[in-house]
């Protein structure tokens, strides 16, 4: 259930979803979204 907690959390920070919204994913993609986020997260955080 923590893990639930975390990606939720995850993308309604970084995406301004609601709970609602972020539940209704199928945890398929749930798990992409987060990569994704995190795909850009590492991009904006490479050295220029």
């Amino acid at each position: 259930m923590e893990r639930l907690y975390e990606e939720v959390a995850y993308i309604a920070y970084h995406f301004h979803w609601t709970h609602e919204q972020i539940l209704a994913l199928e945890h398929p993609d749930r798990l992409h979204w987060v990569a994704e986020i995190a795909k850009i997260n590492q991009r904006f955080n490479e050295p220029s």
